[in-house]
């Protein structure tokens, strides 16, 4: 069997060969053999010192074996072994230094491991260093596992070295840091606290989810609209960093959980918000998604969740097919701006503020164009908490008549509630299977209750046949299938 080609790993610095050691000893373990090559100069002993001293102390002193053979240390995970080869003539006095016990009961580190001949350990890992441009590169071969595992760690202390250094050039170098929920997708948020302020930093890595991009350009817009999108501080667009103006935790579903009474208010600034950002025009070249567009996005409810719970996709065709005709028949009209996110876990209260602007808004940067009544219906089929049959009854009304909404608007709220609602349980059964995230399963009985109150509208029959055929209920025995099945799948 023809080996696997070594992984290359960019170290354009130092201080990148510095982090590419504390990666890689946090994956070692006793009877690690690391063979380290490379000419005079390439790094070995700068590799191996990172290594010990992420096992030790960042001040433990790591002199170069040259002349000693050997160097060993006492470490958390056990002794660890530092030799140079260069000056041994035979590979029979490696086995003078005690080398072949230290295979099997330490951590060992080896330079000029040609001086071993045929006693090459077969399992060990090979990192040879070469010079690349003005910095290095090191080509990793060995057990996949492992290799796997050193490149996750390599990548997240690399994307720290660079938020710290972002965060230090916007003047907050520094601020405490505290981590922040987050939300279903791959971004994460810390909050920057000094003496006299706070902010927010955004991470969203590039190339895994929303480009920060569109956030800034969302959040102009919002704020020329007088709406209260956070201010954004500092940008680092390339590498994936915002820093924005901190808007305080007073979440709506936060705040409604101690302040009940204030739902019907809360509701109302948050329905009067969407009907003033409708009338305004929308930026120039959103994406305006079509109904068989829509259509086809709510199959991840097949894909997914019914998948998930019965082995099988089923036929998804009639499914499409009568969801489209839903779609094109009740909610494919003029298009406004949609948020597609507007629920109580991203809105803020904002008392101090005044008017609309007491509505603090977030996550927003995947606003596009779509039809009225999708953003009602994130705000009031809330798939994290329930939102009362008066509120919502309320609410509907109020943004029909602030838009002068026609009069089929009550079947294309509820055919745009069914196709979130499937689109949803698709979601977040794709979340549990792929990204591990078991959390979102006990959401799926609530959303499964919007999906059928949509569904008895008298205008969806057809699609809530086709329903009926196709989707269990999320029961507890349907939701323990999707939950011995988290994280086991690879990423579409």
């Amino acid at each position: 069997m023809q080996a696997a080609s070594p992984t290359t790993f960019p170290l354009a610095t130092e201080d990148d060969t510095t982090r590419f050691g504390q990666a890689l000893a946090q994956g070692l373990q006793i009877g690690d053999v690391v063979l380290l090559d490379g000419p005079i100069g390439a790094g070995k002993t700068h590799l191996a010192r990172a290594v010990i001293r992420a096992l030790t102390s960042p001040i433990e002193e790591v002199p170069s074996p040259t002349f000693t053979l050997v160097q060993t240390y006492d470490t958390a995970a056990g002794a660890v072994w530092h030799a140079d080869l260069y000056r041994l003539s035979h590979p029979d006095e490696v086995w003078e230094l005690g080398l072949d016990d230290a295979f099997a009961t330490a951590i060992s580190l080896v330079e000029w491991p040609d001086r071993l001949g045929a006693q090459l350990p077969a399992d060990a890992i090979r990192i040879t260093l070469r010079a690349a441009g003005e910095g290095r590169q090191a080509l990793v071969s060995g057990r996949p596992a492992l290799v796997a595992r050193l490149s996750a760690a390599f990548a997240s202390l690399s994307r720290q070295a660079q938020m710290q250094a972002f965060v230090a050039n916007a003047g907050w170098g520094d601020a405490a840091q505290a981590h922040l929920a987050g939300d279903a997708s791959d971004r994460s948020y810390q909050r920057l606290s000094r003496p006299g302020g706070s902010a927010v930093l955004m991470d969203a890595p590039p190339g895994r989810g929303d480009p920060p991009a569109a956030f800034v350009a969302m959040a102009h817009h919002l704020r020329g609209l007088g709406l209260s999108a956070p201010a954004v501080l500092a940008q680092d667009l390339d590498l994936g960093f915002l820093l924005l103006e901190d808007l305080g935790d007073r979440l709506y579903a936060r705040h409604l959980a101690a302040h009940p009474d204030d739902d019907t208010a809360l509701y109302t600034l948050a329905t009067d918000v969407l009907t003033h950002l409708q009338r305004q025009p929308a930026p120039p070249g959103l994406a305006d998604l079509s109904a068989a567009d829509w259509a086809e996005a709510a199959m991840l409810v097949t894909r997914w969740y019914r998948m998930a719970i019965t082995g099988d996709q089923g036929d998804e065709g009639q499914l499409r097919q009568v969801l489209h005709r839903a779609l094109t028949a009740h909610a494919d009209g003029p298009r406004v701006l949609i948020l597609r996110d507007y629920h109580a876990e991203n809105l803020l209260w904002l008392p101090d503020r005044a008017g609309l602007a007491r509505a603090g808004l977030l996550d927003f940067q995947l606003g596009q164009m779509g039809q009225p009544g999708y953003d009602l219906v994130s705000l009031l089929q809330d798939a994290r908490r329930d939102v009362g049959a008066g509120t919502e009854a309320a609410m509907i009304d109020r943004y029909a008549a602030g838009l002068a909404a026609p009069q089929g608007f009550s079947a294309a709220y509820a055919v745009l509630g069914a196709q979130r609602a499937l689109r949803i349980l698709g979601i977040f059964a794709r979340l549990c299977l792929v990204a591990g995230k078991a959390q979102y399963l006990p959401l799926m009985p609530r959303v499964w209750g919007h999906l059928q109150r949509n569904l008895a509208h008298p205008a969806l029959a057809d699609l809530s046949r086709a329903c009926a055929d196709l989707l269990p209920e999320p029961t507890p025995d349907a939701q323990q299938r999707i939950a011995l099945q988290c994280g086991r799948f690879a990423s579409p």
